[in-house]
């Protein structure tokens, strides 16, 4: 049982750090990624419609994107939901394709992007010791319940806090890795 709550917990601990990851996809580092484009939404027949879902996005190479649409009459919204959104891009129409050349990040927009990356890891890491109140506090229920014995429960206790130390160290070198890469670019 107390297995269960642990396993439990390392199961939603793994799904914030892949979360907490493509959250991390999305900023932009100086080069060329289709993930950044994954949260932009763009009027198509009045309907607010995922970029991807209207347009093919590929790398051209290390700083070009081009998003070719599926349908050439919404390449006009298209520019228009890039032009909206907070990426501070420009891109280009040329009646077919839309081209997105990354210009290199000055200082201070490279320390904005350090401070994203730490709000989402410190999100992340509020997130995994959420779940870590949840489980024991679940688990703490059972224990009036069961009646679990004491020493049982201490050694759930510290597996518990050792999966959690686990995971925000996951995280703290998550955040050091895309610093490095925010700031070396």
């Amino acid at each position: 049982m107390l297995d269960q709550n642990i396993q439990l917990a390392k199961t939603k601990m793994e799904q914030t750090i892949v979360f907490v990851g493509s959250e991390l996809g999305k900023i932009r580092t100086g080069r060329a990624n289709p993930d950044m484009f994954n949260k932009i939404n763009v009027k198509y027949y009045d309907n607010d419609t995922p970029l991807n879902q209207i347009a093919n996005i590929s790398v051209m190479d290390a700083i070009t994107i081009s998003i070719q649409p599926f349908d050439k009459t919404a390449i006009d919204d298209i520019e228009r939901g890039i032009l909206e959104s907070d990426l501070g891009l420009n891109p280009s129409n040329n009646g077919n394709s839309i081209m997105i050349t990354f210009p290199p990040l000055s200082a201070e927009r490279r320390q904005d992007l350090v401070k994203v990356a730490s709000k989402i890891i410190e999100d992340g890491r509020i997130s995994v010791r959420n779940i870590r109140r949840e489980i024991i506090q679940s688990t703490k229920k059972i224990e009036e319940d069961e009646k679990i014995p004491e020493d049982d429960m201490k050694r759930f206790m510290d597996q518990m806090q050792d999966v959690t130390d686990s995971f925000i160290k996951r995280l703290n070198s998550n955040q050091e890795a895309k610093e490095k890469e925010i700031l070396d670019n």
